[in-house]
């Protein structure tokens, strides 16, 4: 026997012992190490928005202290003692939705206008013209700076509070879906097309899920707009009218010269707009863009 086949015969079993297939008690278990707790909230976007109001309350106490005068700023706990008798008064609550039912009417009917005008834009070079040339019109012109005309045209009341909501919506909605329907790639133009797809059907089946980023980030901000333009002409229109909503409790607790119940309106308006941004629009986003991964 050669010392090749010697060789060979004393590397066979070694061979076949690595050339075997493992069986599944051999195969060691991933090792998975638990994070610490502060690592695992690190990671969470609402722990992260929980540090950062919980720092600018303890902010607003210690300046509060420093000046040490509740006329003229309140401290954070005394206003969040307001804030929580206003609502078990019952008060805040009422107004509060007194400005949605008003902010609802508002944001649907700029809405409606928005996708009007979109529509046209994306169906005509006339309609997209029409649509730049009027963005670029009001777009600037602020809603307040409305409230003469509105007091002129609707009157004391809800009317013209309306009508400088809608201006508020309109024109950031309208901007952000118009950009939105011409960054749709020709690809996706062309199937649609090819399909058979004209006109409205055309814009709902293929533009708006396209452009439905854009689409979200214009009603965030014109929801924006609105809430601090209802906030703002309710100021002027509440105390004209003897009644009103969120911004009418502000005006009316300034009046009686109760700073913390004014700082308390103004918690509860700040409130409003986290939950509506964070968690509203924050579920639409993640039931949408996200879950397509049409953003990250």
């Amino acid at each position: 026997m050669s010392d090749a086949q010697a060789m060979k015969r004393r590397l066979a079993p070694r061979a076949e012992r690595l050339l075997r297939p493992l069986q599944a008690s051999e195969i060691a278990a991933p090792v998975q190490e638990k994070l610490p707790l502060l690592l695992r909230l690190a990671d969470q976007s609402w722990a992260r928005r929980l540090l950062i109001l919980a720092v600018v309350a303890v902010l607003w106490e210690i300046n509060a202290r420093i000046i040490n005068n509740d006329l003229l700023f309140p401290t954070f706990i005394d206003t969040v003692i307001a804030l929580l008798r206003s609502i078990a008064e019952g008060v805040l609550p009422e107004r509060v939705a007194t400005s949605f039912r008003i902010l609802a009417m508002g944001y649907g009917v700029g809405m409606l206008a928005a996708a009007i005008l979109t529509a046209l834009a994306a169906g005509s070079r006339l309609g997209a013209d029409i649509l730049s040339t009027l963005t670029a019109m009001f777009n600037p012109l602020p809603a307040i700076a409305l409230l003469p005309l509105a007091l002129l045209w609707f009157g004391l009341g809800t009317g013209s509070i309306v009508f400088v909501v809608v201006h508020s919506v309109l024109w950031a909605v309208a901007l952000n879906t118009h950009v939105g329907f011409r960054s749709v790639p020709d690809a996706q133009r062309m199937a649609g097309q090819n399909y058979g797809l004209r006109g409205l059907r055309y814009v709902a089946l293929i533009l708006v899920p396209a452009a439905l980023p854009s689409i979200l980030s214009g009603l965030k901000i014109g929801w924006a707009f609105a809430w601090r333009t209802l906030i703002a002409a309710e100021l002027v229109f509440g105390v004209s009218s003897g009644a009103g909503g969120l911004g009418w409790f502000i005006f009316e607790r300034r009046n009686a010269l109760e700073t913390a119940d004014v700082f308390a309106g103004l918690m509860a308006v700040i409130l409003i707009g986290l939950f509506v941004e964070s968690v509203i629009f924050r579920a639409i986003e993640k039931r949408t863009v996200l879950r397509w991964g049409m953003q990250r």
